[in-house]
């Protein structure tokens, strides 16, 4: 059978498999191992701490430093509440184009590296390829931070890695970080006719909403000079504001949802300070003044780094060379490639679809695409020969 056939026989079985990130993905996983492991790779799986989820790294060639890794997720977003022309756990083939969830975020990319397998084993000669399969991106990159962790213990590591996140095949080199955090605020109940009686959680959740919008207004001095982001300055976004219960009820309770996306690590440091310092110097003095048992609590709900453009990094060069590409650009959505490069390895993004198709009811990758990520791994097992 050709690339291309074996690739669409694997993208259909993994999107078989409804790894929506609030359930299991062992079946996948386990699925991938057996082809890779037929193929002659050397693999383990690293189960989470619920004993439900789990990495995939599997080596092809000898064991030494300099390797160049294949990574993507195995993790999908959620159908509910979308509207699909078709099952979407099932692969439908129309128009050049193959359906289903996952199809390019980014079960395309995985089912190419996986199909090329074989190819590596023949021609891999003194360098080896890796391929790393994780776990729960699209809630955090809980699975390549665990990933991450165990890598960092080993003398062997990739020198290389190229995220097959969809990207219509051009080559990414930067991205900005996505920290996101839930803030939970204790007030004290009471009856809304004596307001100074209680502590009103909600009156203080606003109040550090208004800090969010002046740190907002903030950030936008401490752009980077010829930072290619757009915006080019790291953003805040307040998600959400819930609490309360009733109109004449003081309420005890109030959360806020927000998040935040540097372009550089130090905004967030400055960030977070400031908000510590807000609180702890005007908000919970006087919340404890009225209650002493009031609090502010902060959420981490995910912090991933962002992907710092390198210039003629490795991951670059290797990448254009595979591809022809003779540019590499940023762009506005978070990947793992940042968790990957903090630990030495040159990264770069760059993997068949379009990001304008993902996280969509009838989600799609066109063959093409495909196509030309076989030929860009093709070329990359002739490099490695």
């Amino acid at each position: 059978m050709s690339a291309l056939t074996d690739t669409k026989e694997i993208l259909a079985e993994l999107i078989g498999f409804p790894t929506v990130s609030a359930d299991s993905n062992l079946g996948l996983i386990a699925r991938l191992a057996e082809r890779l492991e037929a193929a002659g790779a050397r693999c383990e799986v690293f189960l989470d701490a619920s004993g439900t989820k789990g990495n995939l790294f599997a080596t092809i060639g000898p064991e030494v430093d300099g390797g160049i890794l294949l990574s993507g997720h195995t993790d999908v977003v959620p159908v509910a509440d979308q509207d699909w022309t078709s099952d979407p756990f099932e692969m439908v083939e129309r128009a050049g184009r193959l359906y289903g969830r996952g199809a390019c975020d980014m079960k395309g990319f995985i089912a190419a590296a996986v199909a090329m397998a074989p190819v590596f084993a023949e021609t891999i000669g003194d360098r080896p390829v890796h391929f790393a399969f994780t776990h729960d991106e699209e809630v955090g990159c809980l699975g390549a931070k665990a990933l991450v962790e165990v890598l960092q213990t080993r003398e062997i590591r990739p020198a290389v890695a190229i995220i097959g996140e969809p990207t219509e095949m051009r080559i990414i080199e930067g991205h900005k970080g996505c920290y996101e955090y839930s803030t939970h605020f204790t007030g004290f109940e009471g009856h809304g006719s004596d307001p100074d009686r209680g502590v009103n959680a909600v009156e203080y959740a606003v109040r550090y909403v208004g800090r969010l919008l002046e740190l907002k207004e903030q950030l936008k001095a401490r752009a980077p000079e010829g930072s290619r982001f757009e915006p080019p300055w790291t953003t805040i976004n307040t998600g959400a504001l819930v609490g309360g219960v009733a109109h004449n009820v003081i309420p005890g309770k109030a959360r806020v949802d927000w998040e935040m996306r540097p372009v550089q690590g130090a905004d967030a440091d400055f960030v977070k300070a400031d908000l510590e310092a807000f609180c702890a110097d005007e908000l919970l003095p006087a919340m404890r003044a009225v209650a002493p048992e009031a609090g502010i609590e902060l959420e981490v709900i995910g912090e991933v780094c962002g992907l710092e453009p390198a210039g003629a990094a490795e991951a670059r060069r290797v990448v254009s060379e595979l591809t022809g590409a003779q540019t590499a650009d940023v762009v506005p959505f978070g990947t793992e490639a940042g968790l990957f490069q903090q630990m030495g390895m040159s990264v770069v993004v760059c993997g068949p679809g379009s990001i304008q198709q993902a996280h969509k009811p009838d989600e799609y990758i066109e063959m093409v695409q495909i196509d030309q990520c076989l030929a860009m791994l093709g070329r990359l097992a002739e490099r490695l020969a």
